[in-house]
């Protein structure tokens, strides 16, 4: 294995069954830039603390700025034999400005150079990821504003319940996407990017130093706004915290079962019992035997990938719940699970943009599924209730009628008036209750709401 960070105390080489079991270059190197830019504002901490001249300093950084362009530029080659990412940047390091770079781990550890640097990753992705939200959103946004117009059944249990609004009805899932942007946002502001814990218990900097350090550097950065450096209030937490994690996963997790739950809306209108919505065929796939098939795979995949983000989720909690104060190896486990949900709500919400702009809607085999009147049977207790009768009677004569109707094989607005009157209620009107079976008229009686694209 390459030159460690660590390793005077050891007198034996380390076995390479250990060596193999603890690198994590093939997913820490994720943290490369970001641990660039911890150094470099570690550099300037240590030269206004009088541990390196100004001289020493520049070349630290033009050195590190160097890598970091190589970083950048897709220049940057990892060495797998690296204990971890850091210690490979170390090691660059080392080879351009040879054993000045010892001098960069002053005051300094692996514990909070990594938090360091998974901190500022979680910003920048979280950026990057409410960035993609909103182009899902403003495509689903679309969708809704050009079909305005359509009334769908609604359901509860999978059942008929009442007419709504299409746009109603993925409104809910933009409702659901603005709650998942509020909080990421929210988890992103209580992440505090922190200098100065060191393995655990401080340096010998003033927090002073570590609190003006980063402003200063990055005044004139576009970073600037997005990351509040400061010095550490506890250093023990600094190093020990992984809530920001947690809370991470946590609000990927919610988004994701927010995309799932609409990709299952989706694979159910699609199927031919329902037919509500065509699917364009580039976001379709095939049968290997049957060659009539047109599959939603990409929608189901989103369904299933849901589970594998709770399981990230639950595996970091599992994996911090029983650890002493203060870091402990096992928290390397956090990053991977980290990235992929990244990754994955990232892919999925790309693909999901580019589906949902191909999507047609059935509008006749839509107004097929409306003619059932039992979805009016609700707007028919309203009128009764207009009529002076109280609504637990009205529900059950509505609900006797219902029957009828289903039991004799006989559509409601074709019973006789005589016979609404004298079997269910005198207060029945044929004329006037066949306007209900309207879903504008239906949908239109509901006015405690504010429709999303009216």
């Amino acid at each position: 294995m390459a030159k460690k960070l660590w390793g005077g105390r050891f007198s034996k080489k380390t076995d390479p069954l250990v060596e193999e079991f603890t690198k994590s270059t093939n997913y820490d190197y994720k943290l490369a830039e970001y641990d660039v830019l911890g150094s470099i504002l570690h550099v300037v901490v240590l030269e206004k603390a009088k541990y390196l001249e100004p001289e020493e300093a520049k070349s630290l950084i033009e050195a590190l700025e160097a890598i970091d362009n190589d970083i950048r530029n897709g220049d940057f080659e990892i060495d797998g034999n690296s204990e971890d990412i850091h210690t490979d940047i170390q090691n660059k390091l080392q080879k351009k400005v040879q054993d000045l770079a010892l001098k960069l781990h002053t005051a300094r550890s692996r514990n909070d150079q990594v938090v360091f640097a998974t901190k500022m990753y979680c910003k920048i992705a979280i950026l990057r990821l409410i960035k993609s939200i909103l182009n899902f959103e403003n495509a689903l946004l679309v969708l809704i504003n050009e079909n305005k117009n359509i009334i769908i059944p609604g359901f509860t249990h999978m059942q008929h319940a009442q007419p709504v609004y299409l746009k109603d009805y993925l409104g809910t899932y933009d409702a659901m996407l603005s709650r998942d942007v509020d909080r990421l946002e929210y988890v992103s502001k209580n992440i505090s990017i922190t200098m100065g814990a060191g393995a655990l218990a401080g340096t010998p900097i003033s927090a002073d130093e570590y609190a003006v350090v980063a402003s200063e550097y990055l005044k004139d950065s576009d970073m600037a706004d997005s990351f509040n450096v400061k010095a550490t209030r506890n250093s023990l937490d600094s190093v020990s915290d992984r809530d920001f994690v947690i809370e991470i996963i946590n609000a990927i997790s919610i988004l994701s079962m927010h995309l799932s739950r609409l990709s299952e809306d989706l694979i159910i209108w699609s199927t031919k019992e329902f037919d509500f919505i065509e699917i364009d065929e580039a976001f379709c796939t095939g049968s290997s035997l049957m060659p009539q098939k047109k599959n939603p795979d990409v929608l189901e995949l989103i369904r299933g990938y849901t589970g594998r983000l709770y399981g990230n989720l639950v595996s970091v909690l599992t994996m911090m719940k029983g650890l002493p104060l203060t870091y402990n190896r096992d928290m390397q486990l956090d990053k991977e699970p980290l990235f992929e949900s990244f990754e994955i709500v990232s892919k999925e919400l790309n693909v999901l943009t580019g589906l949902i702009k191909t999507l047609k809607f059935n509008k006749s085999k839509i107004e097929e599924h409306l003619k059932d009147e039992s979805l009016y049977a609700t707007d028919l207790v309203y009128y009764l209730v207009d009529k002076k009768i109280a609504f637990k009677e009205a529900h059950t004569i509505v609900g006797k009628l219902i029957k009828y109707s289903i039991d004799n094989s006989i559509d409601i607005k074709k019973i006789p008036e005589d016979s609404l009157k004298k079997k269910f209620c005198d207060k029945f009107v044929k004329a006037e209750i066949v306007k209900l079976f309207d879903p504008k008229v239906s949908v239109e009686s509901k006015i405690s709401i504010q429709r999303t694209g009216k």
